[in-house]
């Protein structure tokens, strides 16, 4: 099969197109034909020799975790998802071959059906941020009537569910972004939104119970400053890996709350997920879109930091 195969940590021309083996299932797991994969900051992340890059054993290896597609084959005959049907979820890479590929093996507690409502393009974005996102906002910080929580980066991939999930569990949010997508971020249901190009959040805000960080201290110190904003005994959530690595002393000295959080392929909450996505209570923005033999390209327009909600790779038709 084509996939997109990573020689070895760098830039993103570490990142060619070749011939790889097929996948082979074992037990309860789904082969899928590969439609669309959603390109995230931990790609990125680990193609340069951070993410996950430790628990990488070779090279070439075939990255990527988001995919939508068609079940080629089940874990046993009698599956309630029958050979044909679209499904999408999350691969669980490095421990599992990644979804730059024309074909993922992937375990059944990593996938839901894909919504209706949605393309494979579209889905292809949802699962590692939404997922993410839901961690953050629903398990950990339980977002409620009467909460206020900050989101930082509140436009990108992660961001963007944050805040229709925060708003949707009753929160009163306040997002900070760029110029171009505070009216997008009201859109989503940002009952307030912070130009970060042009005023301080710590500033302008009142006091928080919790902030979803999305950044940390890798632009202009927004972990660190978020601490003056939350009250006391209230939560700090990080998630992008080593953004602040310092962050759950410095908010224990604070008197807050604090922990990291990182994502796992559930198939569970994805199908609750996708619910909310048929409903439109919740939708997915596709920012581009990019054949897979570009997926270097794809990744050098992650990394400039503008993208508004997810870009990913057309892998095949369907």
């Amino acid at each position: 099969m084509q996939a997109i195969l990573m020689e070895g940590s760098g830039g993103p021309e570490v990142l060619t197109c070749g011939t790889v083996e097929m996948p082979v299932t074992v037990n309860s797991e789904f082969l899928v034909k590969v439609v669309a994969a959603g390109v995230n900051p931990i790609d990125a992340k680990t193609r340069a020799g951070r993410g996950v890059t430790p628990a990488i054993d070779s090279y070439p290896v075939v990255i990527g975790n988001d995919f939508s597609g068609v079940v080629v084959s089940t874990p046993y005959e009698g599956h309630p998802i029958k050979v044909g049907d679209e499904v999408y979820g999350m691969t669980g890479f490095p421990r599992y071959g990644g979804s730059y590929a024309e074909y993922v093996a992937v375990s059944s507690l990593s996938i839901a059906r894909k919504p209706k409502a949605l393309s494979h393009v579209e889905a292809a974005g949802v699962p590692l941020a939404a997922l993410t996102a839901w961690g953050m906002v629903v398990e950990v910080a339980k977002a409620h009537e009467g909460q206020r929580i900050l989101i930082h980066a509140g436009a990108g991939g992660v961001g963007h569910f944050a805040v229709q999930f925060a708003r949707f569990f009753g929160a009163y949010v306040i997002a900070t972004g760029s110029t171009r997508n505070l009216g997008w971020l009201k859109e989503l249901g940002a009952n307030e939104t912070v130009d970060y190009t042009s005023e301080n959040f710590d500033e302008v805000i009142d006091t928080v119970d919790v902030v979803i960080d999305l950044v940390g201290n890798v632009y202009d110190d927004t972990g660190t400053r978020s601490l003056s904003v939350v009250r006391h005994g209230g939560l700090v959530i990080n998630a992008p890996t080593g953004s602040w690595p310092t962050f759950l002393d410095d908010a224990a000295e604070a008197g807050l709350r604090a922990t990291s959080y990182k994502v796992a392929p559930d198939g569970t909450n994805l199908a609750v997920i996708s619910r909310l996505l048929e409903s439109g209570d919740v939708r997915v923005f596709v920012d581009q879109v990019f054949e897979m033999d570009a997926a270097a390209d794809a990744h050098r327009s992650l990394e400039t930091g503008h993208t508004r909600g997810k870009i990913v790779l057309k892998v095949s038709d369907y």
